[in-house]
Order: C-alpha cells, then sequence, then structure tokens
C-alpha cells in the first residue's frame, strides 16, 4: 500500500470538492496512493496507474473503482476521482489509456480501448487488496466503460456512464455534416494537453483564439494544421470517415449495448452533447430487459451538477451492488423538467402520456396550431462567408454552453423567427422533439438549423433544444429534423419560438453550398432558401405535449 496523505492541502482539497458537488460525507481524510503502478496488455505494452484506497483498516474488502482516462492521473481527476470516491471508503484504480501521461504506445482515440480495459481486469483480479469492481467515468472515461461491458468479468457489478455513449465520436459524424467545434477543439485539447504549463493555459484561456480561427480554414482537411501546426489523426479520420464507415467497425460498441448485463446508470444532460446516443443506449438495455436507470439533469457536458451525479451515484448505487448490499432505490428514469425546476420519475424513456401537437409556420413569424390555407414563402440568404453563428446549447466545454438568451441571434437577417401568442395555460413537453420543415434552394446542397426557444414575459428567448440536418433540395422538399429530447414547461405567459436557418457555426462546419465533399470545399456561395408554410406545405414543430404529471 501507499503512504496515507497526512497533508493538509490534500485534506482542504478534499472538503472544497464536498461542498462543490454536494457529495455524501467522507468517511475518513485518511487515504493512501501508490503512484505509476504498472499494468501489462495483451500486447506487451505497458499502461500507467494510480491506486488510491482509505488508510489502514478501512481498506479491507472494500470495493474497488476503475477509471479509464485519457487525461492524466493528477490535478483534478486525482480530486474528483481518487481523493473524493477513497475518502468515501473505496479502492481507487485511475488508469492512463495508451500514449497518454506516460502509459506505452500512441494515443488513438477510442481504438485500444476494448482490449486495454479487459487487460486491466485482468491484472486487477490478481491483485490482494482488488475487491468487487465498478465501474465508472464521464464522457471518454464512459466510453472506456461501454468498451468493455458486454464482455465484463464477473467481478464488475455495476457501472455509472455519465455524459458519454457506446459510439462516443460517431455521433458526431453523420455523412455530410462536421461538428467542427467539438471535434477540432478535442483534437486539439488531446494533442496539446501534455505540454507543460497546458492546464493553466487551458484555464487562463491562452490559445483559444488560434483555434477559433483555424475553424474558418479552408478546405476543412487543413484546420487541424492551422490549429497546431500538423495534421492529427483523429481529426483527419473524423474528416474521412463518417459513422456508416465500416472503419469505425470495432470503435462502436452500440451493437453490443444490449449485450451488457452489468446494472447500469446513465447519468445525462438535457444540454449534452451525448445527449440522444445516450438515451438510446438506456432504451437498449431495456429493450433487453436489463437492470438500467437514466439520470437527466438540467446540465451541460462539464456541468458541475452531473459531475455531483455520478459521484454520488459511484459512491451510493453502484458501491453497493459491488458490497452485496441493497442499493438506494432508483426509479428507472428521473428527469429534471426545466421551466418549473423540478424532478420527476417514470417508468420508461420517452415517458407514456404524451401527444404529439403540431405548431405551424405562419406567415408574418407566427406559431399556430392551424395550418395556413395559402401563403408566399418566407425567404432569407445565407452567406457563409458571414456564416449563422452558434449560440448556446449542446458545447464540449462549459464555456457559453447550456441555455442563454437568443435575441440578438434571432435580430439577424438569416435567422428566421416564428412565435406563439401568449399561452394561456402551461404547455409541458416531455420526450422526442421533430421538425417538418418545407424548403427551397438555390444550391445544389444546404443546412437546416431548428431550434425551439421558450420566451418569457420581458421578451428573453432561451433555447431549449435543436440540431441541424444536411439537405439536396429536389424543388420544394420536406425536411425532417430530429431536436434533441427534452423535458421543459412552457409556463403561462410565455411564448414558444421557432428558429430556422442554415446553420450555427462553429458548432457545425459551413456549408458551402456546392455539394460535393466538405472537407475539399473552397469557394464561399450564398445560398437563397424558401421556407414554405401552406396548406400543401405545412412546417411545423412536432412537441410532445404531455398531458398529465405522474406521482415522483
Amino acid at each position: 500500500m501507499g503512504t496515507p496523505r497526512f497533508d493538509l492541502a490534500g485534506r482542504a482539497i478534499g472538503l472544497l470538492v464536498q461542498r462543490l458537488l454536494k457529495l455524501p460525507p467522507a468517511t475518513t481524510r485518511d487515504v493512501t496512493v501508490e503512484r505509476d503502478l504498472r499494468i501489462p496488455t495483451h500486447d506487451g505494452q505497458t499502461l500507467l496507474a494510480n491506486h488510491w484506497a482509505p488508510a489502514g483498516e478501512a481498506a479491507s474488502g472494500v470495493p474497488t473503482v476503475v477509471v479509464r482516462t485519457p487525461y492524466g492521473r493528477t490535478g483534478p481527476l486525482d480530486w474528483l476521482y481518487g481523493r473524493a470516491l477513497a475518502e468515501r471508503g473505496l479502492h481507487v484504480l485511475t488508469v492512463s489509456c495508451r500514449g497518454t501521461f506516460g502509459s506505452d504506445g500512441d494515443f488513438r482515440a477510442m481504438r485500444h480501448e476494448r482490449e486495454d480495459g479487459l487487460s486491466t481486469l485482468r491484472w486487477l483480479a490478481a491483485q490482494p487488496w482488488a475487491n468487487d469492481v465498478v465501474l465508472t467515468g464521464s464522457s471518454y472515461l464512459g466510453y472506456t466503460q461501454w468498451a468493455i461491458a458486454a464482455d465484463a468479468p464477473v467481478q464488475v457489478k455495476a457501472m455509472v456512464p455519465h455524459v458519454t455513449s457506446a459510439r462516443l465520436a460517431l455521433a458526431f459524424l453523420r455523412p455530410g455534416r462536421f461538428e467542427m467545434e467539438t471535434l477540432l477543439g478535442w483534437s486539439v485539447s488531446t494533442a496539446t494537453q501534455e505540454r507543460r504549463g497546458n492546464l493553466w493555459r487551458a484555464l487562463l484561456g491562452i490559445g483559444r483564439k488560434r483555434v477559433q480561427d483555424a475553424m474558418s480554414t479552408l478546405p476543412l482537411v487543413d484546420a487541424d494544421t492551422a490549429a497546431l501546426g500538423h495534421a492529427w489523426p483523429f481529426y483527419q479520420e473524423c474528416l474521412h470517415h463518417d459513422q456508416n464507415d465500416p472503419y469505425w467497425k470495432n470503435e462502436d460498441h452500440s451493437p453490443t449495448v444490449g449485450d451488457v448485463t452489468v446494472p447500469v446508470s446513465s447519468i445525462a444532460g438535457w444540454y449534452d452533447i451525448f445527449l440522444a446516443d445516450q438515451l438510446r443506449d438506456f432504451q437498449v438495455l431495456r429493450a433487453a430487459g436489463r437492470d438500467a436507470h437514466l439520470t437527466v439533469g438540467p446540465w451541460w457536458h462539464a456541468h458541475t451538477g452531473g459531475m455531483a451525479a455520478v459521484l454520488g451515484d459511484t459512491v451510493g448505487w453502484a458501491a453497493a451492488h459491488a458490497r452485496g448490499t441493497e442499493p438506494p432505490r432508483k426509479p428507472p428514469v428521473r428527469l429534471f423538467v426545466m421551466g418549473v425546476d423540478e424532478w420527476r420519475d417514470f417508468d420508461e424513456w420517452p415517458p407514456t402520456g404524451s401527444t404529439p401537437q403540431r405548431w405551424h409556420l405562419a406567415p408574418g413569424g407566427a406559431l399556430r396550431a392551424g395550418t395556413n390555407p395559402s401563403s408566399p414563402p418566407t425567404s432569407f440568404l445565407y452567406d457563409p462567408a458571414h456564416p449563422t453563428p452558434s449560440l448556446g446549447g449542446p458545447k464540449l466545454e462549459a464555456r457559453g454552453a447550456g441555455p442563454v438568451d437568443n435575441r440578438e441571434l434571432e435580430a439577424r437577417h438569416d435567422v428566421l423567427v416564428f412565435t406563439s401568442d401568449v399561452l394561456d395555460a402551461d404547455v409541458e413537453v416531455i420526450g422526442e422533439v421533430t421538425a417538418e420543415v418545407w424548403l427551397r434552394a438555390d444550391r445544389p446542397s444546404c443546412d437546416l438549423f431548428v431550434r425551439l426557444c421558450d420566451v418569457d414575459e420581458r421578451g428573453k428567448s432561451l433555447n431549449i433544444c435543436d440540431d441541424l440536418v444536411k439537405v439536396a433540395p429536389d424543388g420544394i422538399t420536406k425536411v425532417t429534423v430530429d431536436l434533441s429530447p427534452t423535458a421543459h414547461v412552457f409556463r403561462r405567459g410565455h411564448r414558444i419560438r421557432v428558429q430556422v436557418s442554415a446553420g450555427a457555426f462553429p458548432r457545425f462546419a459551413r456549408n458551402l453550398g456546392d455539394g460535393g465533399p466538405p472537407h475539399k470545399a473552397t469557394e464561399l456561395r450564398t445560398t437563397a432558401i424558401d421556407v414554405f408554410h401552406d396548406a400543401d406545405h405545412p412546417s411545423a414543430v412536432l412537441l410532445p405535449r404531455f398531458l398529465s404529471r405522474p406521482a415522483g
């Protein structure tokens, strides 16, 4: 075992993390740590790991939490996983992924996580201090859980994936559409994270402008070089291979989600970049009859509320499974309903009891229940030289994420806005949100971005959910957009608003309009777009109107 950590700084950090995240009280502040343990892999490489534990007799017979990460084993990870969980009576093994922070090999995102994860568990089974295992972690750390979940050995008793999915980055690789901000930002972050002083550079925003400028690079294939000075393998792989490409077959673990028999507690956020995929993973588990639970809070990817939830479930629900004791009661589905700011429990996702209600786009920027007998289309121009900006919503980093005031965006000439009358009763929307928009464009390719907003009595317009699809128009074309799911109450006195535009940059790379491969395009072309809203072309947003409140 390691040396007890009696340092005052460590104890102070433990208290700070507890208060910030509102964690359960620590059972001890005396913990031990062994650093740079060597774990052999199936192919002769070595992974480095740290082992945290409560000091003395408190470490005997308690579960082991495994966290596998490409982001290092010191700093915030020490506080959030190693120290925080050890102070709550658990062994913790934090393992650096292949090619990161001293582990052998080259880091190829998503490439080695299954075999390296199974190698880690085989090594762990031979350690005298190891007992039954819990898998936990956020984002990429959650993906490392899914990579081994279907083949997990019997000592794995529970897993708590947070803001993640079984196919991770493939969610951003729909054909013809490229999520620039996330993919380039993460590529630059992982490429530079081991440079001296990088954490402070990131916190101070040093280098952010260079990355932002690089997102405007044409062709897109050169953006990583503009940001880093050289090409980066993961970015190039994402540009050249969409989610349907067999290239990703071994990295896509979504086909095996139904085979996972380990109890799973999924923690998600309404503004998280992986929300839709995480909900699908949960639905697959439930359809297979597995012990699966879902919590969705009002969080974005880097929100501390979600981190508090995953650590709380690890210490309570998951650790109880590993100890063989009765875990705390969890409903199958627990959702935070925005607008009224309350938690509600349900039996499934999406909840039963909702009815799709069509809100039609109408002339003059109206949004109403009925269709329009006849009306000319509403038109706008999209100019990729001055692209419609992205604002709020799902983002990889916390800066600017989540619900924000959209009024400045809605004042632009390239954003159409359709707004309902003032509501005379609450409108509860819980479930999948869809838009059907009829459009015509004068270019062979365009994008369609649709966003749902809640407008309060003062006119403040907060984004609720949205998405973007690539369109190859053929005359007047009906386009379906599956907005991100939500649970929200539009309060009486508020108004419902729908935005329609042709981009959200840099969250999504610009569509230049030529219809060719987006990573090769260089010529900027303005696109004229007509949005139809008559009886023959009834553009609308379909809201899952919830008609009754369950007990929760």
